[in-house]
């Protein structure tokens, strides 16, 4: 952590526990870009792509996906190919529900152990939860404050094109499994611009941070 907010109640509440942020916004908002920059002002991230990444490099997770989709699912380094299995189970619920049950107990677990070891951890003046479905699963009702990123949709598909490989039909594909962009931004407390350079988001990230740790009612001033 390369800067922290310089607040002098940011680490403390009135029930002892950090406050938790919530990141959503469309494929390719750059929310990823976001969580780095709350973790430069002295946030813990929690990485729920991480974690599920974590998960998939278990032995005991790979040896059960191999022996329900076979050996064309792993890459030539041995490791589990996620793109494959995603083509799997994208338009199959009860694939998708079975492999669901096989990772999220040990994201879970996982993120129980980051809150922890961030809540304990001075420095830290609030925790983040970067999670690509945080509404859909729920997890917004953890959270003490959710932040929208808010991009221009051509900003986005350039994004996921340059690092996805992704064309527009498959950025709408994706899209139609998740809550629309209009209810994800009416369901946060904060809106976060990202449509200029890194510079400017960071700028707004120190802003909305800010008024995060200073109003834990989460209430947009």
């Amino acid at each position: 952590m390369s800067e922290s907010v310089s607040l002098s109640d940011a680490n403390a509440d009135s029930v002892g526990r950090k406050p938790v942020i919530g990141l959503v916004g469309g494929v390719g908002s750059g929310k990823s870009l976001v969580a780095r920059q709350f973790a430069e002002l002295g946030c813990g991230v929690v990485d729920a792509d991480q974690l599920a990444r974590d998960a998939y490099a278990d032995p005991s997770v790979r040896e059960q996906i191999v022996q329900w989709w076979g050996k064309d699912v792993m890459k030539p380094d041995g490791s589990l190919d996620r793109r494959r299995i995603a083509s799997i189970v994208f338009d199959a619920p009860a694939e998708k529900t079975r492999l669901e049950e096989l990772i999220h107990p040990r994201v879970f677990t996982g993120r129980q152990a980051l809150h922890k070891r961030f809540e304990a951890d001075p420095a830290v003046v609030a925790i983040v939860e970067d999670c690509p479905l945080l509404l859909e699963v729920g997890l917004d009702e953890q959270c003490d404050a959710v932040v929208f990123v808010d991009a221009p949709r051509e900003h986005r598909l350039a994004r996921v094109t340059a690092t996805r490989g992704w064309d527009e039909a498959e950025l709408d594909r994706r899209e139609k499994n998740q809550i629309g962009l209009d209810k994800k931004a009416d369901r946060a407390d904060y809106v976060l611009k990202n449509d200029a350079g890194e510079a400017e988001c960071f700028a707004h990230v120190r802003r909305v941070l800010s008024q995060i740790l200073h109003n834990r009612s989460g209430l947009e001033p």
